[in-house]
């Protein structure tokens, strides 16, 4: 299934894709794509409707972030080998955790704001992780069992702020708008190999991004895994995954950094596609 949330922000309806093309209202099921929705008996619940006959909504309205009330954003750093040697960063012998503010949550399709004082803010898509069962100290044969499925995320960065500002990287992270998330969850029983996801991006139509979630240092399995060792996860919890090579700062010789204007389009096979319009911040 794919699962969308439509409709303006903070009053998005859940929804369904259907299998004709028809963005369907789920209202009637189920309160909003979030939480206990996710659990197994809530996804068993829209799966077990009669999708056709739910009513059709105008696919034209704005698609919001495909997860909502969402308890913790969870970012994986430097997750594959090739994006950590363009940043001249060691493969990490372990998952590097941060963490990434809930308010930057935003639709797949909503504009990016550049925040004041920027200096340096980068792109970089990303496969997300939606978690869809409660997981404490879960080990790795396990873990899948705790995941409701997959999206697409933009972890848009400020690398100014996250390494030379000091401390950790979270305040390159966290801004407003950094984290758009959609268009929908695809359950994860649409999704065969979550390690074999092509992955793209692009910013005014130039293609810097050309990866795989097969060249991911540690899986989505080991990931799952080793995060809840040290926090347990809730349903509705989004945990991002790593970016390939191809991010701004990773360019030679002269880095490119987003600007007011730019446009970023980016996809991840069988998760849907983003557009992000580029703006600066204003009071």
């Amino acid at each position: 299934m794919k699962l969308l949330r439509i409709g303006a922000k903070g009053a998005e309806k859940p929804a369904i894709l259907a299998a004709d093309g028809t963005v369907r209202d789920l209202s009637g099921i189920v309160s909003d794509i979030a939480g206990a929705t996710l659990l197994p008996e809530g996804l068993a619940r829209i799966a077990g409707a009669d999708i056709n006959a739910l009513p059709v909504l105008d696919a034209g309205q704005r698609i919001g972030p495909c997860v909502g009330q969402v308890g913790k954003f969870i970012c994986i750093g430097l997750n594959y080998a090739d994006h950590a040697a363009e940043t001249g960063s060691p493969i990490p012998a372990e998952p590097i955790i941060f963490m990434k503010a809930t308010s930057a949550i935003i639709g797949p399709n909503d504009d990016v704001i550049i925040p004041k004082n920027a200096i340096k803010p980068d792109w970089e898509v990303e496969l997300g992780i939606v978690i869809g069962k409660e997981a404490r100290y879960v080990e790795e044969k396990d873990a899948l069992d705790h995941v409701a499925g997959y999206c697409l995320i933009n972890d848009v960065s400020e690398r100014h702020f996250q390494t030379e500002r000091g401390g950790t990287w979270d305040k390159g992270k966290g801004a407003d708008t950094f984290g758009p998330i959609g268009p929908w969850v695809v359950t994860k029983d649409e999704v065969a190999d979550p390690q074999n996801l092509k992955m793209w991006l692009e910013v005014d139509g130039k293609r810097y991004q050309n990866g795989s979630t097969k060249t991911m240092i540690f899986g989505v399995a080991t990931i799952v895994s080793y995060v809840s060792q040290f926090m347990s996860l809730q349903p509705g919890d989004i945990i991002s995954t790593g970016t390939p090579p191809g991010v701004g700062m990773g360019i030679k010789p002269d880095p490119v950094w987003l600007k007011p204007g730019n446009v970023m389009r980016l996809g991840i096979e069988g998760l849907g596609e983003q557009t992000q319009n580029v703006r600066a911040y204003s009071a």
